[in-house]
């Protein structure tokens, strides 16, 4: 299973590092337009993003919106053996991280999973039923196991594929793919 996942992240990885700017600043555009009509967003108080890999659908639109609608914004902040808390936006805080992503560092205020309406779940592939496979490290499968809000992710075409989740899986309740753009 783990050389079949290490396989398909791989070849995910390649489909979407080959897509045009052109393609992708289209994609972006219409999965953030359609994420901000949705009902999740809408609802929300409270909403947690990731900061994206250049690859994946860029959030910072996201994220500027969110705080224009006077919603309370949260990154994710990792620990070594794969522990990570939400913590408050701030773009002052982010530093670069080893793996080349900026991360929040400094003085942060950590919010309760309780007080979290909607997680913007990153992740490689996604089955149409909103398993994913992410980038190995488990941090959101661990996080979402005790998570009760909403879960949504924003993905290009490539990343729908067929694979048998495992056990500790925990599918996000909605993919947005965009299909508009290939």
């Amino acid at each position: 299973m783990l050389a079949m996942k290490a396989e398909l992240r791989k070849k995910i990885l390649q489909e979407m590092e080959t897509l045009s700017q052109e393609q992708k600043q289209a994609m972006d555009r219409d999965l953030t337009e359609r994420f901000l009509q949705h009902p999740f967003y809408q609802e929300t108080k409270t909403i947690a993003t990731y900061l994206s890999f250049p690859h994946e659908f860029q959030t910072q639109k996201l994220i500027e919106q969110a705080l224009k609608d006077g919603k309370k914004v949260l990154i994710p902040k990792t620990y070594p053996k794969g522990g990570m808390d939400f913590v408050v936006y701030d773009s002052q805080q982010l530093v670069k991280t080893s793996f080349g992503l900026l991360e929040p560092q400094g003085n942060l205020e950590v919010v309760d999973a309780s007080q979290i309406d909607l997680i913007h779940v990153p992740g490689l592939a996604f089955t149409t039923k909103g398993y994913r496979i992410g980038y190995g490290g488990g941090y959101y499968d661990r996080y979402l196991e005790h998570f009760s809000g909403h879960t949504l992710s924003t993905i290009y075409p490539c990343q729908i594929q067929d694979f048998i989740p495992e056990n500790h899986d925990i599918p996000v309740q909605e993919v947005l793919i965009d299909e508009g753009n290939l």
